[in-house]
């Protein structure tokens, strides 16, 4: 067989829509610094470059020293004896540990209010680092105490950078960059918080207290690393601050990330994206669910398909989700956290085409598209049009059974789904369909198993009665097998949304089905072993130095 020729591979291309990206041209949704922050980088650089010049050749030293003192000098030489009270009382209140430490712990509170949980580390890890720099950097340069001006304020020793200038700095900036929206807003609360600088910077200079180059370089710690902190980790394009209602799992879908999201399905997938829709939101804690409505072609017509939107943050969320279930419940399985997004993706596009392979009732793969080289990707599979949620749908006895061979199925095929919800589990002409198989497990634990089980049935009966469930149950698994299944489930074992749904069920379903199947002891959840000992107290002990820096305006810095 002859090789295709390049007009042929050309002509196929734009058939199919597909195109590769050239070498050296960006992803759909690139991460950049913008101007300022690379303007914040060189200035960090050239901060630290000349803390090491100082250090290196004492000359260099002594004409910076000249140079501050001769600058303090004719400060001091336009003090007035009514403005010197009101200087030291800014410098009092700026720079006074409650000040400082009252406004972290009111951003800290307000952001797990919110549940902007990936501000909240950026603004915590901000601090931590401005904090030790600052007191590591005052120690190595260790500038003297001004010389040939009276100083009329508090002098606490060698300050470059100024620690006090670095620690306001960063926790406004930290403030502005998690709390106020982008737009007028955040100008605004930049512009009041650089006013804030400047007067306690000039209250701190009319006092004497710190050098000109101590203040400069605070500013460059202080507003630098948060800012590019923020514009790496949290840019707004991707992690905007709103105050709308939803949860902080979902991703805005609008503005450059919905243009990156049409350009990747065209471009790797082939497919016309038309719209791009959240749904489904109120059952999804780790992506961000989409429908997406696809043009037409010679080959189909206009449809919709579903995708999942997943980010590096649903991988800190699963890290966090399984050390807290180590912590707080034991071993119940053998759980590996994910260590890249890209690692997230491939294993739900893996399990797609397995159960899709073994004939079970789920979406087919079309693949997945990259958003963000390992830091964004979106899957995408059939979208069961004219299916509804099992909630809101009749479950007859076709429904009970469908639901209770599809566990069994997974049981024969070495399977667990581990996420049986109302949400997961659709109907269409009468038929049960399963969504959402991120997180199925191949020979899973006979824990796990078992809990798929019990809450099949649980989701089956809130739509009918546990007698009736029961019954059916017995056509597809033994007594013995059913009592293992509601002895194993309780509290962590449902997912959160079915446990929602059984409190407020007027019916205790769980009682009533452990009173139709044979009496069976409850399987142990609570396990304890050294590493959950460990875990544990690591977990307590980093929480509280954390909390003693940052509340205490870094006096705990070694």
């Amino acid at each position: 067989m002859s090789e295709p020729s390049n007009a042929a591979l050309e002509r196929e291309r734009r058939v199919s829509g597909k195109r590769r990206r050239p070498s050296g041209e960006p992803p759909p949704l690139p991460r950049k610094l913008g101007v300022s922050g690379v303007v914040w980088i060189g200035l960090a650089a050239f901060l630290f470059t000349i803390a090491v010049l100082v250090v290196a050749y004492a000359t260099l030293g002594y004409s910076f020293d000249r140079w501050n003192s001769l600058s303090l000098q004719r400060l001091s030489a336009v003090r007035a004896g009514w403005l010197d009270p009101v200087m030291l009382r800014v410098d009092d209140v700026l720079s006074s540990p409650w000040t400082i430490g009252n406004l972290r712990l009111a951003t800290a509170v307000a952001l797990v209010g919110f549940r902007r949980w990936r501000h909240l580390i950026v603004f915590l890890a901000s601090i931590v680092i401005v904090e030790a720099l600052a007191y590591e950097l005052a120690i190595f340069v260790a500038s003297p105490r001004p010389d040939g001006v009276r100083i009329i304020g508090n002098w606490d020793g060698p300050s470059f950078p100024s620690p006090p200038v670095a620690s306001l700095a960063v926790t406004l900036v930290g403030i502005v960059y998690t709390l106020v929206p982008s737009g007028r807003a955040r100008s605004l609360a930049k512009w009041l918080a650089g006013g804030t600088l400047f007067v306690f910077a000039f209250a701190r200079l009319y006092e004497a207290v710190d050098h000109p180059t101590d203040i400069l370089s605070g500013l460059i710690l202080g507003i630098g690393i948060p800012v590019i902190a923020f514009r790496v980790f949290t840019p707004n394009e991707v992690f905007p601050v709103t105050y709308r209602r939803g949860r902080a799992a979902h991703l805005d879908v609008g503005g450059r990330r919905g243009e990156a999201i049409v350009t990747a399905a065209r471009d790797q997938l082939g497919l016309s994206v038309l719209e791009a829709k959240p749904i489904g939101l109120e059952g999804s804690g780790g992506s961000t669910p989409l429908r997406l409505r696809v043009a037409a072609t010679s080959e189909a017509p206009e449809r919709y398909i579903f995708a999942k939107l997943y980010a590096k943050s649903h991988v800190r969320a699963d890290r966090s989700y399984k050390l807290g279930r180590a912590i707080l419940y034991g071993a119940l399985e053998d759980e590996a956290p994910f260590q890249s997004v890209r690692r997230f993706v491939e294993y739900e596009d893996y399990t797609l085409l397995l159960l899709n392979h073994l004939g079970l009732p789920t979406p087919m793969p079309y693949g997945f598209v990259e958003i963000t080289p390992e830091r964004e990707y979106m899957i995408v599979m059939e979208f069961f049009d004219g299916a509804v949620e099992i909630g809101d749908a009749v479950v007859d006895d076709e429904v009970i059974d469908g639901g209770l061979l599809l566990v069994r199925r997974l049981w024969d095929a070495g399977l667990a789904h581990r996420d049986i919800k109302p949400a997961n589990l659709m109907v269409r002409d009468g038929k049960l369909l399963l969504i959402d198989v991120f997180f199925v497990q191949v020979r899973p634990s006979p824990w796990r198993q078992a809990v798929d089980l019990a809450n099949m049935m649980l989701v089956l009966a809130l739509r009918s009665d546990a007698k009736r469930v029961y019954e059916h149950a017995l056509k597809y698994f033994t007594e013995e097998e059913i009592a293992e299944a509601f002895a194993a489930t309780r509290g962590v074992a449902s997912p959160t949304q079915l446990r929602a749904a059984l409190k407020r069920d007027d019916r205790d379903l769980i009682r009533e089905f452990r009173e139709l199947a044979p009496e069976r002891r409850p399987v142990a959840i609570q396990r304890w072993s050294v590493r959950r000992f460990v875990l544990g107290l690591s977990v307590l002990v980093v929480v509280a130095l954390v909390a003693l820096l940052v509340v205490g305006n870094g006096q705990v810095v070694l």
